[in-house]
């Protein structure tokens, strides 16, 4: 399957993946992350249900904050 991930094309070999099992095969670790699919926020209770599929844009982006 074939997928954008924040903006860079990534080929998945699986036809159906969940946003959870995205972030633990690329091995996101932080904490606070914000997850989209097609524009769309996945709130972090929706994760292990949110599917991705070919063609998908997905981004994944770790939230840092400081001051």
């Amino acid at each position: 399957m074939k997928i954008t991930l924040n903006n860079r094309e990534e080929n998945i070999e699986r036809d159906l993946i969940t946003i959870q099992e995205l972030i633990e095969y690329k091995n996101f670790t932080f904490k606070l992350l914000v997850t989209k699919i097609n524009d769309r926020l996945i709130k972090k209770d929706e994760r292990k249900t949110a599917n991705i599929k070919d063609g998908d844009k997905v981004v994944v982006l770790h939230m840092i904050s400081g001051g």
